[in-house]
């Protein structure tokens, strides 16, 4: 019988491993529990029993209130006075009622027991049932009745059975002010007894303020949005709950706030891309889209910096978005497409050949396809088919000096502008100086935005403003 007990308490303590129950942060618990005595006082101790119900009340998350009350049996074997033979037996049987409330301390919770201290203070109702019969002492048959006060202490601890249902086991002592429990008084020695429980407890609400799973939202919160307040990433995208309320604005009940197919999680920490957007770039492709199929930048709508968006690359032009120059005829994308020539056919990239009469003074040439990159003075591999072009002008023409000046369009701040267009014109004079050409022969200057050949209100117009002019000066 013992071994069936001891597997069945080893079982429901495994089974616990796995569950979910709150040991904080509720309203009312109540239990049953099952105490197995061992009595002390003058008499040798015997099989003893008692049953107890209870009401706890949390005060914090260290300190619960507790009240509660039981019956018992308080059984004890007089081998202390003399028994005529013929008796059966030598037993003092006494039923208890007690009555008490308990102080329990928890001071620290792990996510699967709650280990705790307690002390209380009561009182309990004693009437003796059963004494010897044959014990000729005076005054013994008569059976005591009455009440006492007592004092229990002990140790226990609680272990998750379900969300609602804890397991409660704890070993204790009870102190009575009486000597009458067993019947019989020697000295001031006061009965009492030990005790070994077990019982279930069960929890009834918690606080809504509280944050069960973490997550930063309140329960009450999670309850008002539909979240679930037990799980901190209730749609699993990766995200806890209260970080897509209170910092994405996402929603925490769809992986995919924006609908693009990319979780919203994924496109935060991953990508880098807007959660609420479905093209964050504004490049015409969703995001997915660059992600999955064309493998092009989601935050960066230019993903070669050729001057075309990578929409207009993929559904207009049929370029490639990722290579500068599709067709690999030494011209960019975006300039074939701004002067009208054909970016998959590499055969109309190279402009005419100069004409071979002499460059006259004030002569304006706008080398086309001269490419930067995005926001730096740095040539692009792709233009130097170009700067060839100005090169051979220029040896070709040995006495000319010329100015080569650098502009922009209107975007951004002039004195940016300004500055940028100088190292740029700076740029194609340091390459054709490190070809050859003195540098005595070429001036630069840099006119910024102030002198645009097109709108800037368009993307085609906006490449053309961007340009480097060769004018013959002397």
């Amino acid at each position: 019988m013992k071994q069936k007990y001891y597997l069945a308490i080893t079982i429901l303590f495994l089974l616990s491993v796995s569950a979910n129950a709150q040991f904080k942060n509720y309203n009312v618990k109540a239990g049953i529990q099952y105490n197995q005595l061992m009595p002390f006082s003058e008499f040798d101790a015997s099989t003893s029993f008692l049953g107890r119900i209870f009401l706890g009340f949390e005060i914090n998350e260290t300190i619960s209130f507790e009240i509660g009350g039981g019956y018992g049996k308080y059984k004890t074997n007089d081998n202390f006075n003399a028994h005529s033979n013929t008796d059966p037996d030598h037993y003092v049987k006494t039923d208890i009622m007690p009555i008490d409330a308990r102080l329990k301390i928890a001071p620290f919770t792990s996510e699967n027991w709650n280990p705790y201290i307690y002390v209380g203070a009561g009182v309990m109702k004693y009437s003796v049932k059963e004494v010897p019969s044959s014990v000729n002492i005076p005054d013994y048959n008569k059976m005591e009745d009455g009440w006492t006060g007592i004092i229990p202490a002990g140790i226990g601890t609680e272990i998750k059975l379900s969300k609602n249902v804890i397991l409660d086991l704890n070993l204790g002592a009870t102190y009575s002010f009486t000597d009458l429990l067993n019947n019989f008084v020697i000295t001031d020695f006061k009965d009492g007894y030990g005790q070994l429980g077990i019982g279930l407890s069960f929890v009834s609400g918690d606080d809504c303020n509280t944050d069960i799973d973490k997550d930063g939202l309140t329960k009450c919160r999670e309850e008002q949005i539909g979240t679930d307040p037990e799980i901190a990433d209730t749609d699993g995208d990766g995200c806890k709950d209260g970080d897509e309320v209170n910092i994405y604005k996402t929603n925490p009940l769809n992986k995919d706030t924006d609908g693009d197919t990319l979780i919203d999680c994924d496109e935060i920490n991953k990508y880098n891309t807007n959660p609420l957007s479905k093209d964050t770039d504004s490049d015409k492709l969703m995001d997915n889209e660059e992600v999955n199929n064309y493998m092009t930048l989601p935050t960066d709508s230019d993903t070669d910096d050729d001057g075309l968006i990578d929409g207009d690359e993929v559904l207009t032009y049929k370029t490639n978005p990722k290579m500068v120059d599709t067709d690999l005829g030494s011209i960019g994308d975006g300039v074939e497409v701004g002067r009208g020539t054909d970016p998959l056919n590499a055969n109309d990239d190279l402009p005419p050949a100069p004409p071979k009469e002499e460059v006259k003074i004030g002569t304006v040439i706008v080398l086309e396809g001269i490419n930067f990159a995005s926001g730096s003075s740095e040539i692009s591999p792709g233009s130097e088919a170009i700067l060839e072009t100005a090169l051979s002008s220029m040896k070709n023409n040995p006495a000319i000096v010329v100015e080569i000046s650098g502009h922009t369009d209107s975007r951004g701040t002039r004195a940016r502008n300004m500055t940028l267009s100088k190292d740029r014109a700076e740029s194609v004079k340091s390459w054709l100086v490190s070809n050859g050409i003195e540098s005595s022969r070429i001036e630069t200057e840099g006119y910024g935005p102030d002198k645009p050949i097109d709108t800037n209100d368009t993307d085609e117009g906006r490449l053309r403003n961007r340009r480097i002019e060769f004018k013959r000066i002397r």
